[in-house]
């Protein structure tokens, strides 16, 4: 019996196959693809454009995004060696937007989104996905509004179709002026503006990664390490991208802490940093651009609560809640006042309900309906609701309500029914103990 591991035989064979995989099979494509083509033959693109109408086949499946198990190098070198269509490349239409001035702020945040957490803070990148979102709500195969194309699949772990709305990456909020240019972009796009440069590609992915699908669709074009693709036959050509999107676009309450149209109604989200997701330790919210909250902030809205006063050094916040705000927001509007703050206390009262002058009463403390407070240096960070006016159903969530102190007068006997033995007194008196005499000893 021959030992296996002695002989070279095998390892030769893998590198063979890895070689054909690799190398051999992209260049037979590449040949096949770039193949001299007879003069005035029509490609491929042009013929299938010439058919009048839908075709009778229904339009193709959304595969879930799947990869093969290859490392970086091993994938770039496959997705290298894949030739780019020869086909035309034509600009998809410009996109307006036609839905209600609600439906359009949704539709934005969700672009915006999709462009900043997919692309990072490149605005090339991001026209480039903002242009396949868009592409997608025209097409028969994807959800008919912005919202529904980029959250597609977000229920599940994986096999969503943009990566980021369940690989967790939404706990990273973006900075306040990556932000506002990615929703300028996203704007833009839904005003008209056009990518030209991806066509009508529906689907992309960075070089190095390999998913299943690519295989089955046309490499159309590169923009930065990205490479996008879009179907073949029919439903690749620009026939086939003429639905319509139409109006009410899903609220997205996973992106609401950062985008003001998908707040619940009655939550508002202040201008400046992002809001925290409730939860984020001490040292981390600390770490967090601050807001300029000040005098000149007494009276306004922030993070859905108005500022009542300002307490000392600028640490504690007294704060009214909105009528329809949750408890479970709370702790959300706290952590939007004490964002780079490394000591924080907020203080809050049900509306109308809030102090107007320090130091607090007994009263004022008991109608306290929330509190938080943090502190980087000891790493204390507690929020505590008043269990009496919101039952919670974890008790050390509750705050300890005081019990008020009964001051019981002294009895007062009266002129006909006095006690025996007590003396009433006004005032405190010294009084002098004389100890007794010493007895006298004893006769034997």
């Amino acid at each position: 019996m021959t030992d296996a591991s002695s002989s070279p035989q095998p390892h030769a064979f893998m590198w063979l196959v890895w070689a054909l995989l690799f190398v051999g099979l992209p260049l037979c494509v590449a040949g096949w693809e770039s193949r001299p083509r007879p003069a005035g033959a029509a490609s491929r693109f042009d013929a299938t454009m010439a058919r009048p109408g839908q075709p009778g086949t229904p339009p193709p499946p959304v595969e879930p995004v799947e990869n093969y198990a290859l490392d970086r190098d091993q994938a770039r070198t496959f997705n290298a060696h894949i030739p780019f269509s020869r086909d035309p490349n034509p600009a998809a239409r410009p996109y307006l937007f036609s839905g209600s001035e609600t439906d359009l702020a949704r539709a934005t945040d969700c672009l915006a989104a999709a462009e900043i957490y997919e692309a990072g803070d490149d605005a090339v990148g991001e026209e480039a996905v903002a242009q396949v979102v868009l592409n997608r709500v025209r097409h028969p195969a994807f959800p008919k509004t912005v919202c529904g194309v980029v959250f597609q699949g977000q229920e599940r772990s994986t096999g969503c179709q943009f990566t980021f709305t369940c690989d967790g990456a939404l706990a990273r909020t973006p900075q306040q002026a990556a932000w506002d240019r990615a929703r300028e972009i996203a704007r833009n796009a839904l005003a008209g503006k056009v990518y030209g440069a991806v066509g009508h590609a529906t689907h992309y992915h960075t070089d190095w990664v390999v998913p299943y699908w690519s295989g089955s669709l046309d490499k159309i074009t590169a923009v930065g390490t990205h490479l996008f693709f879009r179907w073949r036959g029919w439903w690749g050509t620009p026939p086939a991208f003429r639905k319509g999107g139409e109006t009410g676009e899903p609220l997205i309450a996973r992106i609401a802490r950062f985008s003001t149209a998908h707040q619940a109604a009655g939550e508002t989200v202040p201008d400046g940093p992002p809001v925290l997701v409730a939860g984020t330790g001490a040292a981390v919210l600390a770490a967090q651009p601050q807001q300029i909250i000040n005098e000149t902030s007494l009276g306004k809205t922030v993070g859905g609560a108005r500022l009542a006063m300002l307490g000392p050094g600028g640490k504690s916040f007294l704060v009214e809640l909105a009528r329809d705000s949750t408890p479970d927001s709370w702790p959300a509007m706290a952590q939007t006042f004490c964002a780079g703050r490394p000591e924080c206390r907020i203080m809050a009262w049900r509306a109308g309900g809030a102090p107007t002058r320090l130091p607090l009463d007994d009263g004022a403390i008991e109608a306290m309906s929330f509190a938080y407070i943090h502190n980087v240096g000891s790493g204390l960070q507690r929020a505590l609701w008043n269990c009496t006016q919101t039952p919670r159903a974890i008790p050390s969530q509750c705050m300890r309500q005081r019990v008020p102190t009964v001051v019981v007068p002294a009895p007062v006997p009266s002129n006909d029914a006095g006690l025996a033995g007590v003396r009433r007194k006004e005032r405190f008196e010294t009084v002098k103990i004389i100890p007794p005499a010493a007895a006298p000893a004893s006769q034997p």
